[in-house]
């Protein structure tokens, strides 16, 4: 049986914490920056984890 490939795009976007679970940055936060308030902006500089849902997929796209 042949390893699983790691998808490049999904380990730039994502990584793994010590407690194994997985980190994300926000959406929207790139670009057009003008027009969104200063406490949304605020908001969006900080990191996420990956919602439970989503956590069998990326865990999957990262050869996890």
């Amino acid at each position: 049986m042949p390893k699983i490939k790691t998808n490049r795009s999904a380990a730039k976007r994502f990584k793994v914490t010590g407690t194994g679970k997985i980190v994300r940055h926000h959406a929207k936060a790139a670009h057009i920056k003008t027009k969104k308030s200063p406490k949304l902006n605020r908001q969006l500089r900080a990191s996420a984890i990956v919602h439970k849902s989503d956590e069998k997929r990326v865990k999957s796209m990262l050869g996890l």
